[in-house]
């Protein structure tokens, strides 16, 4: 079996993670799966939607990190995973699950992956995506929603 690279790609938010990611995606086909940390956001079916909404997932504990490296593992080894998928509409776990298939390139993309020495030591490769805090901000902030906020 072919030798799994594993490449981690961090950076604040808006900071061009999941451009760079995509953008390597395209360049490089089949031979690259991705694996996204916001996938593994905690489930909270036990919150209201109100209450998940309030709910902190900027922070290390947000995450379900200890199954990521689980799957980052197997992946590893050639075995296809079952990643969660997060429903951002509803802030919570959806029921789907998204098949990911061992592939020579792993992209590891997310804000707090390299926070994280379990995932850290699955890393071959670590990218840190370094943009200025106004750029990341101009990039989340709509005019729409900006307008409706004075």
């Amino acid at each position: 079996m072919e030798e799994i690279l594993v490449v981690g790609i961090a950076g604040g938010s808006g900071s061009g993670k999941t451009t760079l990611t995509d953008t390597l995606v395209r360049r490089f086909g089949d031979r690259v799966s991705v694996v996204h940390h916001d996938n593994y956001y905690r489930a909270h079916d036990d919150l209201t939607l109100e209450e998940r909404a309030r709910l902190n997932y900027d922070c290390p504990e947000a995450f379900e990190t200890e199954r990521m490296a689980e799957h980052l593992r197997l992946l590893r080894q050639g075995r296809t995973v079952h990643c969660p998928v997060y429903d951002y509409r509803v802030h919570n776990r959806s029921r789907e699950t998204l098949s990911i298939q061992p592939r020579p390139v792993i992209l590891v993309e997310g804000i707090l992956i390299f926070a994280e020495p379990s995932l850290l030591e699955l890393m071959d490769i670590k990218v840190f995506v370094d943009t200025d805090a106004d750029v990341r901000l101009a990039r989340r902030v709509s005019p729409a929603s900006y307008l409706n906020a004075i």
